[in-house]
């Protein structure tokens, strides 16, 4: 007895079937309204390339519709067929597909309400009559056979560094050689597009380089692969910025991209006669001219200023410039420094001027969106992009996609419950910002990270543990105020603490593999760091501490002789909370005070003076005091 198992396909996928087939039927006949009708009233269809040859999010049945009458007769749609298994999601039905046009193959992901299109996305995957060259297209490579005008592939690529942009106009200029336009590079390059890459640096990676070096992405490695090359399996998963740096230099290499470092654009036009651009570039001081049909602009996310307008800053005396102007600290020692931002750039601004002994403040105009760094890799990214997903079969093409497939004015909606889930996993963390005085958001409708950076480029910090840290300071401060030694004699009367720098991140898709907080404790002489600090750094995990410096409290009995003996000569006695060296002498037993010219009005500041007659007042208080013995 034979026995046969027949399996039906679940209620999902016989959905999509059925729905993609009358959307085949209805596109083959040019029905637009038959089409219509196969969408719900809230409906989105995302382009890629495969009906408009651009980037295209139609909003609704009427925007379809326009999309529709003016490209469905070109493109031809065919053979629209369900890719694996439909799955369901609540009242949600999803599903990858393949289709084909008249010229070119297409991948897309569609989902279903009620058994209508809510969300659609359609991608062109390749063009038919121009394959790129792997897989079953990949190069031969080696030349069989006897060739009296053989090239080896070492003169063939000599040849063409020669010829083009010289000789032979490319087809294409890249302005910038990062990894946007090193990943295009390599896709044009497939394509056989003869393609030039131009970029100011030295060398292909220096752009990740020259940053501070603690730089890491804070991306997952599933989400930063390139084109054609994945990063190997071995690859860190928040990977340090000169290992980007060196792969970015290898890739242009391994990929035979034409990479000219050391040229910058001095001007670009497009002459409307020959359907060019004149493109003058300056290559290693060589002027030269190129002629492409196509110009991309490839010079890296949020380069715009947003300079902010102050009342009266047109009448400061002082320096005033954005970021992206800001020449480094070297001129700035000894000088105020005000920062207007608390973002990524301002913190490192603010590091380097600190550490060139600047005197620097930092502004903080607008509450900020923190996140922790686990969990934003678990609730956020984990899903599309993690060890997880992979092993789950979503690789990081169908998770590009996937995320692609979410029209930008859903995806508050798609967003908002992995960061209400982090809000409630880190709400013990988020109170203890707030107590300690930190203006926190999740944004402007709760949506939180992805989305802020798609509407400000900016008001945000992923938090790799500075920010428990930064709470405890403040929490130790609170105690002191309300419980620690008190001393009216100086202008603050408690022991302080105060984060002067807390470092972490550039952009979006950058941050340190650590956090870097500088803080200090200004004590009075009846308490001790080694009373303080235990307590801010109770229950910290993972948080290295280093002294950097340290200047002991400084208290004398100020009936002690040597202030009797002062009394009369100078010009007044007062406390100071600045560090000095005699603080060591107390604990020995020898009395101390601190004495000399001028006035502390006049010190500490960027133009801090004495004057003459303020030396010699202090000279006939030395004399006078000799005097007395």
């Amino acid at each position: 007895m034979t026995h046969t198992e027949v399996r039906t396909p679940s209620h999902a996928t016989s959905t999509v079937n059925a729905w993609l087939q009358e959307f085949d039927e209805a596109l083959q006949a040019r029905d637009i309204q038959r089409v219509l009708m196969l969408f719900n009233d809230e409906c989105y269809w995302r382009d890629f390339l495969a009906f408009t040859w651009n980037l295209k999010t139609c909003e609704g049945k009427e925007e379809i519709q326009a999309m529709l009458d003016a490209t469905l007769a070109n493109t031809q749609p065919t053979q629209w067929q369900l890719d694996g298994e439909a799955s369901e999601n609540g009242d949600t039905i999803e599903a990858w597909f393949t289709f084909k046009t008249a010229i070119a193959s297409g991948k897309g992901y569609l989902r279903l309400i009620n058994g209508k299109c809510w969300t659609l996305l359609t991608t062109m995957q390749a063009l038919d009559d121009f394959p790129e060259p792997r897989n079953h297209h990949r190069p031969k490579g080696a030349e069989h056979g006897a060739n009296k005008q053989r090239e080896t592939w070492l003169e063939a690529r000599e040849r063409e560094e020669a010829e083009l942009g010289y000789t032979r106009q490319p087809y294409c200029v890249i302005i910038g050689g990062g990894q946007g336009g090193i990943g295009l590079g390599a896709r044009l390059k497939q394509m056989g597009v003869p393609t030039i890459i131009i970029e100011r640096n030295e060398r292909a990676g220096d752009s990740w380089r020259k940053r501070y070096k603690s730089l890491c992405l804070h991306d997952p490695v599933w989400y930063d692969h390139l084109p054609y090359i994945p990063f190997p399996e071995n690859w860190p998963v928040f990977a340090p910025k000169d290992k980007v740096g060196d792969w970015l230099e290898m890739y242009t290499k391994v990929m035979e991209l034409n990479y000219w470092s050391s040229t910058t654009c001095d001007n670009a036009r497009f002459d409307e006669a020959a359907g060019e651009w004149i493109v003058n570039v300056k290559r290693n001081g060589e002027e030269i001219t190129l002629r492409p049909k196509q110009l991309v602009m490839a010079t890296g996310m949020s380069g715009m200023p947003n300079v902010p307008k102050f009342a009266g800053s047109e009448s400061f005396e002082g320096e005033q410039q954005h970021s992206s102007q800001h020449p480094g600290p070297d001129a700035y020692a000894g000088k105020k420094c005000v920062i207007v931002g608390s973002n990524n750039s301002a913190h490192d601004i603010a590091a380097a001027l600190w550490e060139h002994d600047a005197d620097v403040t930092m502004l903080q105009r607008s509450s900020t969106h923190i996140v922790k760094s686990d969990s934003l890799m678990e609730e956020v990214l984990g899903p599309l992009y993690s060890e997880e997903a992979v092993a789950g079969g979503l690789t990081h093409e169908k998770a590009d996609l996937l995320f692609a497939s979410i029209p930008y004015k859903v995806l508050p909606d798609f967003q908002r419950p992995a960061f209400e889930a982090i809000k409630q996993r880190d709400a013990e963390f988020y109170q203890k910002l707030e107590d300690a005085g930190f203006m926190l958001d999740f944004g402007d409708d709760e949506s939180g990270l992805f989305l802020k950076y798609l509407r400000r480029g900016s008001g945000y910090y992923i938090d790799v543990g500075a920010c428990d840290l930064v709470a405890k300071i403040r929490a130790e401060q609170a105690r002191l105020m309300q419980e620690g030694a008190q001393d009216a004699g100086y202008d603050v009367p408690c022991s302080t603490l105060h984060v002067g720098k807390l470092q972490g991140g550039t952009a979006l898709n950058i941050v340190p593999d650590r956090a870097t907080v500088d803080w200090e404790i200004r004590h009075l002489a009846a308490e001790t760091p080694d009373a303080i600090v235990p307590r801010v750094m109770a229950g910290l995990e993972q948080v290295e501490l280093e002294q950097v410096f340290a200047y002991p409290g400084l208290d004398t009995d100020p009936e002690q002789p040597a202030l009797a003996r002062l009394r009369g000569l100078s010009r007044g006695v007062c406390k100071v909370s600045y560090g000095t060296e005699a603080g060591v002498f107390v604990p020995t037993g020898i009395p101390t005070v601190v004495c000399g010219p001028g006035d502390m009005a006049q010190g500490h500041q960027p133009d801090e003076f004495i004057e003459l007659d303020q030396l010699a007042g202090c000279m006939e208080m030395l004399e006078a005091l000799v005097a007395r013995g």
